[in-house]
């Protein structure tokens, strides 16, 4: 048994059997379901009052924690309301593990449940519920696709209960609003689990959105979304009001597989320097192996002695490495790390002259987000896009520190148990698993292994070609947009009709995936891609007698081209088939030149191999070769998660500034005007010259001295936590050298970040020392631009001319305070 495998088993006896936990759920599970027969009686009026007088009920009390109480004493209503309503809406009633999984998920678990369980249902429970304490709930997705859908497809059982939902995504946000037209809502619930019906959809500012009781959107979005609160100058301008509760759909994809890049807001600086082109054609006269090595393990490369001279000589220098040179070198590694680790079609795609990420893990193109420290704009240099401009972080954080700021935080996915070490010890979290409402009938055949890449393609197209003759239907999943076309040539050759589904139409996303069950149908796909759809036997709106035809065929064929560096991820693609007891079967195709192999497997699999002399499109089944697999999968999950950790350690020492920072800023965005003159209070007691200056201003503009400083204190604020996060950061990058010295590069990033923080204070101090001597220049500069805009409005009045209060007095005689500023 393997070390992680060991220390899960031992979080496992920590916390019990996951079916012990789920019998002492059984009490109130019955509850639920003996409400069901009466629950049906009501009108949907009747149906509605209910909830609304559920949720009346909960909201009398003031505290959140009472509330909360007296959710649980009545969550059993709660869930049989929401069933009811279902019941209803979507034709759908929650099966009992349906109803097992929301319970989990509304007691801060993250509930485990296999592919095509239907985990979208499930989460309208929860969600519903905990809508009913007033505080908000965010459903948390892993696109904007998913989110609309969702909102759309679910939104009709919280709009019967009285719920409110609204969806925020990357472009707009809606409010969720119900179209009283039958035919419209006919056509919803037939396609509403693939497509979204943007009828059922009105466009809302952000600060609405996040007013609803249940809001859906990305975990992008959702932190952006905080980052840019701690960025405003008015309260008006906020967004979110709180976190309360989160409900993770995909959770492992989301808080493990893209916590690894924090998400950070950045502010162009200048413009962008030609020494990224310079460097781009440097390294495009280099090679590997000769003048550089690219150290694929480790995602890095490492300039050779020949690579180092080359370079000196283009760029006419005695040597490179000197501490003068040091941004050249920056340059240089970058531009070589651009060339040889950011492969086109698998680390990005070109989008209208522009480079968008694409997540390693889902496939799915991340527009908006963009490598740091000089990456992004290599890359672009690299494939000849316009450079953009220099950048300056303004803000950031890890969804590690963001998804804790969570009151209650739950999570829902098809594969979480391998994770669960990094659940608990990251965010508290544990994972229960729930039985699966029909016997798993899937049939998971052994890997079919190859000596090589081309042999395992040909392979493949042939086992296609005969699956498609013979009708069954069969998805293939690929760990790349490259690999994803490489494959559809193969398919192509074979004269194979497919539908192919990567990151260039994720837009038809949904479609393509939910119409994979469809007798005949062959769908290339990322791994991840279409994860939250469902894919029936037959296809959508398939009747029995297609269903059957497809089942008697052995279901859905799931061929993986290739093992995921995640173990997660191939459960996930093997889950696509065999849902709700269906037939399925799954095989994934390996060969000894795929990544994984080549850059994590043994030597001596690779030299015994070589010696078995067959032909490279005939497959072996080695139980060495399974076991090197598997061995690789978990060196590099452990590798992960150390990374993560490392991440984590970094940011929590962040965290704890920023959150004073950002607790600070709120109460001056608040005009905590006791918050204020506390501080100027605090500032006067230790500098007698600053007192007297503050004394004098007060003296002579009174209150309004407090209001122009709250506003200066914010800039401020503003100023110096850019220029901390920046010094910060550069931090980071030196400490890890001293580790040559024996000394603890952590260590040594949270005693020297402590001066950081306390030289942020005393700048912080200084500067509003300053701007207070120069405040008479701020308030003549308020008159004259009031001024301006009274001309503007009344006309240029003179002193000698008759004052615009109509009192018929001159301006300069009159004694009204409304023109006061004029004379």
């Amino acid at each position: 048994m393997s070390i992680l495998n060991t220390i899960n088993k031992k979080v496992s006896d920590i916390f019990g059997e996951d079916a012990k936990f789920i019998k002492k759920l059984g009490p109130t599970v019955d509850k639920v379901f003996s409400l069901e027969e009466e629950l049906k009686t009501l009108s949907d009026v009747e149906l509605k009052q209910k909830s609304i007088d559920l949720k009346n009920q909960i909201r009398s009390f003031e505290s959140t924690d009472e509330r909360l109480k007296e959710l649980d004493k009545n969550i059993h209503l709660a869930f049989a309301l929401c069933r009811e309503a279902s019941r209803r809406t979507l034709k759908m009633m929650h099966y009992r593990v349906q109803v097992i999984g929301g319970m989990l998920i509304h007691k801060g678990h993250i509930a485990e449940m296999r592919t095509g369980e239907g985990k979208t249902l499930v989460a309208t429970l929860p969600a519903y519920a905990n809508a009913l304490v007033g505080m908000g709930v965010h459903v948390v997705t892993v696109n904007d696709y998913l989110s609309r859908r969702d909102a759309v497809w679910m939104g009709q059982v919280y709009n019967m209960l009285g719920v409110t939902v609204s969806v925020i995504n990357h472009e707009k946000s809606y409010m969720y609003t119900e179209v009283m037209n039958a035919e419209e809502d006919r056509v919803r619930d037939e396609i509403g689990e693939y497509k979204v019906e943007y009828d059922y959809l009105k466009a809302c500012n952000r600060r609405a959105a996040y007013m609803a009781d249940i809001t859906y959107g990305t975990n992008n979005e959702f932190g952006f979304d905080y980052l840019r609160d701690n960025l405003v100058y008015t309260s008006d301008e906020m967004s979110q009001r709180g976190h309360h509760f989160a409900i993770v759909d995909e959770v492992d994809s989301i808080l493990i597989d893209e916590s690894r890049t924090p998400l950070i807001i950045s502010n162009a600086s200048h413009e962008s320097e030609n020494l990224y082109k310079t460097f781009s054609k440097i390294a495009n006269d280099l090679q590997e192996t000769g003048d550089y090595i690219v150290e694929e393990k480790d995602r890095a490369i490492r300039m050779t002695e020949q690579g180092i001279a080359k370079v000196e000589k283009i760029l006419k220098l005695s040597a490179l490495y000197t501490a003068e040179n040091t941004k050249l070198v920056h340059h240089l590694e970058t531009a070589v790390k651009a060339k040889s680790l950011f492969i086109k079609e698998k680390e990005y795609v070109i989008k209208d002259g522009e480079i968008i990420i694409v997540d390693e893990f889902t496939g799915r193109m991340q527009p908006g987000r963009r490598w740091s420290d000089g990456l992004h704009q290599a890359v672009e240099a690299k494939e000849g896009v316009e450079v953009q401009k220099e950048s300056r972080t303004v803000a950031s954080i890890t969804f590690q520190n963001y998804f804790r700021f969570y009151t209650k935080l739950a999570g829902m996915t098809g594969t979480a148990k391998t994770s669960e070490e990094e659940f608990y010890k990251v965010y508290g979290l544990i994972v229960t698993s729930v039985p699966t409402h029909n016997e798993n009938k899937r049939v998971d055949g052994k890997d079919q292994i190859f000596q090589s890449e081309k042999g395992k393609y040909k392979a493949l197209a042939k086992k296609v070609k005969e699956l498609h003759a013979a009708g069954q239907p069969v998805l293939i999943g690929t760990i790349s947009i490259e690999k994803n076309e490489t494959i559809s040539k193969y398919l192509g050759h074979e004269g194979v009709p497919h539908n192919v589904l990567n990151a260039k139409n994720h837009e038809r996303e949904g479609e393509i995936i939910a119409g994979a069950g469809k007798k005949g149908s062959v769908t290339i796909a990322t791994n991840m891609a279409g994860r939250g759809v469902d894919i029936k036997l037959g296809g959508p709106g398939s009747t029995q007698a297609e269903y059957e035809a497809v089942r008697d065929l052995g279901g859905l064929f799931v061929i993986g081209t290739e093992r995921h560096e995640a173990r997660r991820i191939d459960n996930q693609l093997r889950g696509r088939a065999g849902r709700q007891g269906d037939a399925g079967e799954t095989q994934f195709y390996v060969s000894l030149e795929d990544d994984l192999m080549r850059v994590f497997g043994s030597d001596s699999i690779k030299n015994m191999m070589g010696k078995f002399g067959i032909p490279e499109d005939e497959p072996i089944t080695s139980g060495i070769v399974s076991k090197s697999i598997e061995g690789a999968q978990e060196k590099i999950e452990g590798f992960h998660f150390d990374s993560r950790k490392h991440t984590l350690k970094y940011d929590d020492v962040l965290n704890q500034q920023r959150t004073s920072v950002y607790n600070r800023r709120a109460k001056i965005l608040s005009n905590d005007t006791a918050y204020i003159n506390g501080y100027v209070a605090d500032l006067c007691a230790v500098d007698a010259d600053f007192a007297a200056v503050y004394a004098e201003k007060k003296e002579k503009y009174g209150d309004e001295v407090t209001s122009v400083m709250r506003a200066v204190m914010l800039q401020i604020y503003d100023v110096v936590w850019m220029d901390h996060l920046e010094h910060m950061e550069n931090l980071r990058q030196s400490v890890n050298l001293r580790s040559y010295g024996q000394r603890d590069p952590l260590v040594e990033y949270k005693k020297e970040g402590l001066e950081m923080y306390r030289h942020l204070d005393a700048r912080v101090a200084g500067d509003l020392k300053t701007f207070t001597s120069h405040i008479d220049g701020v308030f003549a500069n308020m008159k004259m631009q009031e001024m301006q805009k009274t001309r503007e409005e009344v006309g240029d009045v003179g002193r000698n001319d008759p004052c615009p209060c109509g009192s018929g007095a001159k301006l300069k005689k009159c004694d009204c305070k409304e023109y006061a500023h004029l004379r």
